[in-house]
């Protein structure tokens, strides 16, 4: 049976439809917004694989190119693999929903979100996240929601509730957040430099207007009337647990206070070795059982030591940053490059300048755009001491480079002051938490060491959280196991006077705004301490670009004259970047970049176009060259494609019989400009220029 809520969102009538469509899915929704609509559907295996010891969740988002009235471009004419865009969505909706499927549950679970009509004003990821969490609402899968996601912007200091893409141009706020009734469950987006203040009010404002769309979503899931499937607790063999805990307790107690990463993982892992040794005899093909006792005995140690004694994995106290070194120009031939070292965290990140020609070009549902600032994050897998099929960037890489892209385009020059193309590549050499915070730190001293005139130098943290009852101990700068065994990941990127870029996710039902200030804060303070040991590399942009990247050169042109630069069918501009080798990129309103690493190239190209586009002036002399005879003048060419005429009466000082006497075609004459009338037309005098010289 077909059921449907309605509630209004900031003027806007969000409606969510169950049993009309993907009726044999455990759960499925369509979910509109304006012209926008999104199919979400969930099913969950009735049964869980033999063996099977984890939860398999998969979400997937996809955008149909009929949505936006398009046809695929390419050869094979249909839709292809994820684009970044609907990678980045799929982790949006992936990441709040994960930590809401009880415990025990681990049958098999796919999520899918299908953009099937799309207007410009409402974003369908949005849709798209509430649409997943409504589908799992009236199915019979058991989730501990609903949950709801919001775009916050601002504008001249008003918060805006999912802001058009108009709007959104001029907004210092950009940001995603998803939360259930009671607390917040991820962040994520940018903002121009502000307050953590107001980054802080951005998200309880969302958290505050989200409330309508959960009460929907229950209203929703009371029509449709579907029971939850029940999850069966597995058996717990205590004995088996107490004699684990026997054999292993107090040498995990001491192992997870190695400080070495490498050292400490192999002291657990021959303890590991050793337990199921002396087990298995008794308990033959329950090494998974233990394994995970084992497990859950380093969680509990690990969280006690941090709870109680205030005393970290590697010692440190909850506040203190790891060392942190850095190297700038270490990579001769990169445009720039910097070596961002934190604990055991580091990353080799190199900067690029390019022209227009390089931009990044990208066709969505909306038409096509160009992006002229990249960062791609590497993770392989030597970072971790590990084996992997390398293959395209996963998930995590796409969403971790877009992170630190974030964090750094705000303080990028705009193109009119600097007209380059900027690509950064962070490639994790070593990791043991926040690596993606390592390539903002690494990306902010490779574009200072490329001479980019940035705003102001970006750092980022990494902060957890461990919450054992009313006990909260916020951490700074976590190692990766400190991610594992915790509740939040939380990471804040910006300048010393305010946050660029933010991402939250939570292992647990949320976090209050207490707990999410106090962590701001510690963060900022952190990242000032960052700031400053990178300031011992370098500290403000270097005055020269490398030698090895082009030189941009820009001049301005009279809208009127972009035909004569361009020329037939492209033939003037051709020409000239055939005889210079440069790079044009023309404008309409009449700017032209002209790029070259060789300066001397880029002075003759701009010669070039300058005597294409030359007018001439009144009283000015000019060298031109003899085109045309006839009875009554001479035409002479002053500039390429420009001529004027020499009457006969204008030749000399004494009396012309013929034209011919004087000039012939192909002559080089010094002539001067005696008039220009209504239509044009140019009038010249090689009498009046007798006796003089061209200026040097």
């Amino acid at each position: 049976m077909e059921h449907k809520v309605e509630v209004d969102f900031n003027g806007r009538t969000i409606s969510i439809t169950t049993g009309k469509m993907a009726k044999q899915a455990s759960g499925s929704v369509t979910v509109q917004c304006g012209d926008t609509i999104v199919l979400v559907t969930a099913v969950a295996a009735k049964n869980i694989r033999e063996g099977q010891d984890f939860f398999p969740l998969t979400v997937n988002y996809q955008e149909k190119s009929y949505a936006g009235g398009k046809i695929p471009g390419g050869f094979f004419k249909r839709e292809g693999r994820p684009s970044e865009n609907e990678t980045l969505t799929c982790r949006l909706i992936d990441r709040p929903l994960r930590p809401l499927f009880p415990e025990n549950f681990l049958n098999e679970t796919q999520i899918m979100a299908t953009v099937v009509s799309a207007d410009r004003d409402n974003d369908p990821g949005i849709l798209s996240i509430i649409g997943a969490s409504a589908a799992l609402e009236v199915s019979d899968i058991p989730f501990l929601g609903p949950i709801a996601g919001v775009k916050v912007g601002r504008v001249d200091g008003r918060y805006i509730c999912n802001p058009t893409a108009e709007q959104l141009e001029i907004s210092d706020i950009d940001i995603v957040v998803a939360g259930s009734r009671d607390a917040v469950l991820m962040v994520e987006g940018s903002a121009a430099i502000v307050s953590e203040e107001d980054m802080l009010n951005a998200v309880f404002f969302a958290h505050e207007a989200m409330q309508p769309i959960l009460a929907a979503q229950e209203e929703l899931r009371l029509k449709a009337g579907v029971p939850t499937r029940e999850v069966t607790a597995p058996q717990i063999d205590s004995d088996l647990q107490a004699k684990v805990r026997e054999l292993s307790y107090a040498k995990i107690k001491d192992a997870v206070r190695i400080k070495s990463k490498i050292e400490r993982h192999g002291s657990l892992d021959a303890i590991k070795g050793e337990v199921l040794a002396s087990l298995l005899p008794e308990y033959e093909g329950r090494e998974k059982e233990i394994a995970e006792s084992i497990g859950n005995l380093e969680y509990e140690l690990v969280r006690e030591h941090i709870a109680r004694d205030g005393v970290r994995i590697d010692g440190r106290d909850t506040t203190t940053i790891r060392t942190i070194t850095s190297e700038v120009g270490l990579l001769p031939r990169a445009h720039g490059s910097a070596l961002f070292t934190r604990g055991e965290t580091q990353a080799l990140v190199a900067a690029t300048l390019g022209t227009s020609i390089d931009e990044q070009r990208i066709d969505s549902l909306f038409g096509e755009s160009k992006k002229r600032f990249l960062l791609h994050y590497n993770f392989p897998p030597f970072s971790v001491g590990e084996t992997s099929m390398r293959l395209a960037p996963g998930r995590r890489e796409i969403g971790h480079g877009m992170l630190a892209e974030r964090a750094l385009e705000r303080v990028i020059p705009a193109f009119d002051d600097f007209p380059y193309t900027i690509r950064i590549v962070s490639d994790i050499l070593e990791s043991n938490g926040s690596s993606s915070m390592a390539s903002v730190c690494g990306g902010t001293l490779s574009l200072m060491d490329a001479g980019v005139p940035i705003k102001a130098p970006v750092a980022g943290i990494a902060m957890g959280l461990i919450k054992e009852d009313d006990k909260v101990v916020i951490l700074s700068d976590i190692l990766g196991d400190e991610d594992h065994l915790g509740d939040m990941d939380f990471k804040v990127a910006g300048t010393a006077e305010g946050v660029t870029a933010l991402q939250m996710d939570i292992k647990i039902t949320g976090v209050t705004r207490e707990i999410m200030k106090k962590a701001l804060e510690q963060a900022r303070e952190g990242r000032l301490h960052i700031l400053g040991r990178m300031a011992e590399a370098m500290s403000s942009p270097r005055t020269e670009l490398s030698p090895y990247a082009p030189r941009i050169t820009t001049i301005y042109v009279k809208t009127d004259k972009i035909r004569d630069v361009i020329g037939s069918g492209g033939k003037n501009v051709r020409g000239i970047t055939e005889a210079t080798g440069v790079t044009i990129d023309i404008e309409d309103s009449g700017k032209i970049n002209i790029a070259s690493h060789d300066m001397a190239a880029c002075e003759k190209a701009i010669k070039m176009i300058r005597d294409l586009t030359a007018e001439a002036e009144e009283g000015k002399l000019y060298m031109g060259t003899v085109k045309k005879v006839m009875d009554f003048g001479a035409f002479v060419e002053i500039f390429p494609g420009t001529d004027g005429l020499v009457h006969i009466s204008e030749l000399d000082t004494e009396r012309v019989k013929n034209v011919s006497d004087v000039l012939k075609e192909g002559d080089k004459v010094l002539v001067k400009c005696i008039g220009i009338d209504k239509q044009g037309k140019i009038k010249l005098s090689r009498k009046e220029a007798l006796g003089s010289t061209l200026p040097e």
